[in-house]
């Protein structure tokens, strides 16, 4: 709950960008995980973070994900890359949530060509049979 409100309150509907941006969760998850002091000489400006993955290097989104702050009843660690790993895999599927639909019938639909295949070369040998 933490995190989904942690992510809801002023800040950018991250599930159209994961969608929008080549290589969306990959950057989403830098984005979520890319937060930090910055390097000797670089200036950030007040009301923004630094942040290593975002285009200017300067974010006004506060870092949303904290270590230690989700509790897994299944022991796994509660690390900030693995809370960021979750929220880009619920964010992908919040995108895309015809995504189990679309693969069943994809693999629906190779199994049918490949029955079809099957039953296309049967009736050729059989037709074509009396012509050698």
């Amino acid at each position: 709950q933490h995190i989904a409100h942690a992510l809801m309150s002023n800040h950018p509907d991250l599930s159209l960008i994961v969608n929008a941006r080549e290589g969306g969760p990959n950057y989403v998850f830098g984005v979520l995980t890319g937060y930090g002091n910055p390097p000797a000489g670089v200036a950030v400006a007040e009301g923004t973070y630094y942040n290593r993955v975002f285009p200017g290097h300067q974010i006004k989104m506060p870092q949303p994900l904290q270590d230690g702050t989700v509790t897994y009843t299944d022991g796994t660690p509660n690390t900030l890359n693995q809370q960021a790993r979750d929220v880009v895999t619920f964010l992908y599927w919040a995108a895309n949530p015809e995504m189990v639909e679309r693969k069943a019938m994809g693999v629906k639909a190779v199994l049918f060509l490949v029955f079809m295949t099957g039953l296309t070369y049967v009736v050729k040998k059989k037709v074509w049979a009396d012509a050698h």
